[in-house]
């Protein structure tokens, strides 16, 4: 099992950094181009907080789905769920599952994780250093 599992591995890693910069990614498009329409991204404007973060998931989670500098957006996006999470989540409670953090939460170690292990082999990054 380990044999055919481990053979998986960057070609998984390569998923989890698309997955996790389209779940980004998605945030930045409800927020400005209004798609899906969610109710608390109605008034965003561009330099307030909630702003400047649509703009950090849009342009960086789409560098993360192409695996442009994956690093270090992984590394900018962790910080800047782990900043979501103590400023919206943290102060409504001690517990993730009560204080409605349990996404930002993930997403910030998902992020940290890609920062440490890269993007992986089917990436932009991989292209230009000439491994794909």
């Amino acid at each position: 099992m380990e044999a055919y599992l481990g053979n998986l591995r960057p070609a998984a890693l390569s998923l989890l950094r698309v997955i996790t910069g389209l779940m980004l990614f998605q945030f930045g498009v409800a927020k400005y181009l209004k798609i899906p329409p969610v109710a608390s991204f109605a008034n965003v404007e561009m330099f307030s907080l909630v702003g400047v973060a649509g703009l950090l998931e849009f342009v960086l989670g789409g560098l993360l789905v192409i695996g442009l500098y994956s690093r270090c957006m992984a590394f900018v996006l962790s910080g800047e769920m782990a900043f979501v999470y103590f400023l919206t989540s943290a102060p409504k409670g001690f517990f993730p599952v009560a204080n409605g953090g349990t996404l930002a939460i993930m997403l910030c170690f998902t992020c940290l994780y890609l920062a440490v292990a890269g993007g992986g082999p089917y990436s932009v990054d991989a292209m230009i250093r000439g491994k794909r």
